[in-house]
């Protein structure tokens, strides 16, 4: 997040993505609002698992030209990420750290942790199509919104969802395709009158670690056509040891080998 990815391996995220949402147009019964639920949590699960180390690249298209970044990312449960860019060369150095609900962001330039706050957390994160805010989401989210299965057939579902009543949210709703596999296909990200406002969309799944992985995401902002930021996980390892230290202020600013 200038700064770095977060909790999934990428986006983190990948990353990471945010499922945030507004006003509920399908109404489920308690067994299928379960299993929308359920299959939002296999998802999450097959996405960060317990523990993960990645390296990815992240494009970032604009009507002025093209950045290529590379970063190295861990996660350790729900609450812990670190995202360190690697290339090129003026953003080496570059961390995020994401602590519970905090996120901390180091310059190297600057030499200096800053704590984000949350007031921030809406605005570009490394002049991307991702902010901080969709970095710092987690699986809370399977517990803070209501999830509807729009539909099942095929080799994937559909599941619409929006947030529970009194939670502070950016989108109006999010609309969710994921493979039946637990691959997350696609979301779609709504404002709060209803209209579409961008998407990410998986182009490529692969294999990683001896699982089916998204291995290429794009993110869209449907008022900037031409104009994307893509995600490519390049190698990931999961359900590994990490050491704890990774995830402290200090080995933010002062990285062990």
């Amino acid at each position: 997040m200038t700064h770095a990815l977060s909790r999934r391996p990428i986006v983190a995220m990948l990353a990471v993505t945010a499922l945030l949402f507004g006003s509920l147009t399908f109404i489920a019964t308690p067994a299928l609002a379960q299993d929308a639920k359920t299959i939002l949590r296999a998802a999450f699960d097959n996405w960060r698992a317990n523990s993960s180390h990645a390296v990815v690249t992240m494009k970032i298209k604009r009507s002025g030209g093209t950045r290529n970044l590379t970063m190295e990312s861990w996660t350790q449960g729900e609450k812990k990420a670190l995202v360190r860019f690697t290339a090129p060369a003026r953003d080496v150095g570059n961390a995020t750290l994401q602590l519970g609900n905090s996120t901390y962001v180091f310059n190297p330039k600057l030499n200096q942790v800053i704590k984000l706050p949350a007031s921030a957390l809406s605005q570009s994160w490394m002049g991307s199509d991702f902010s901080y805010d969709d970095l710092s989401r987690s699986e809370k989210v399977i517990d803070d919104y209501n999830h509807t299965l729009i539909s099942s057939s095929g080799n994937s579902h559909v599941i619409e969802s929006v947030p529970k009543r009194g939670k502070p949210v950016v989108w109006g709703k999010q609309v969710l395709t994921i493979r039946k596999d637990g691959v997350l296909l696609k979301v779609e990200y709504f404002d709060q009158v209803g209209k579409r406002v961008r998407v990410m969309a998986t182009d490529k799944v692969g294999r990683l670690d001896r699982r089916p992985y998204p291995v290429v995401m794009t993110m869209r902002a449907d008022a900037k056509p031409g104009q994307y930021t893509r995600i490519t996980t390049k190698s990931a390892k999961f359900d590994i040891p990490v050491p704890a230290y990774l995830f402290t202020k200090s080995n933010l600013q002062n990285p062990r080998d």
